[in-house]
């Protein structure tokens, strides 16, 4: 699984990097057929809260999912983003099996 960090108009730690591979290596967990995950980050307004925009891109066989988040931290952003994704390839999975 590739993965894919883009931060717009700032530059992310390294410390983010690493939060965002462990967080989006749990999705790899749940479907293991995962080809690539694009992470965008971006800071919508300065000096304002709820300003740290992420949005997660995966790239499975057949299809994508996405799931974007604004919230004060890119942390917090992230996390939600993943748990979003955890619920859309669980339906994702089913639908597979069904067929």
């Amino acid at each position: 699984m590739e993965i894919k960090i883009q931060a717009i108009h700032f530059e992310a730690t390294a410390r983010l990097h690493e939060f965002i591979q462990k967080k989006t290596l749990k999705l790899e967990k749940l479907y293991s057929d995962i080809k690539k995950v694009e992470v965008v980050l971006k800071v919508v307004k300065p000096e304002t809260t709820g300003n740290k925009e992420v949005g997660i891109k995966l790239l499975v066989p057949n299809g994508e999912l996405y799931a974007a988040k604004v919230k004060d931290t890119f942390e917090e952003g992230v996390d939600e983003a993943v748990e979003a994704l955890l619920k859309q390839l669980q339906k994702f999975k089913e639908k597979q099996r069904a067929k």
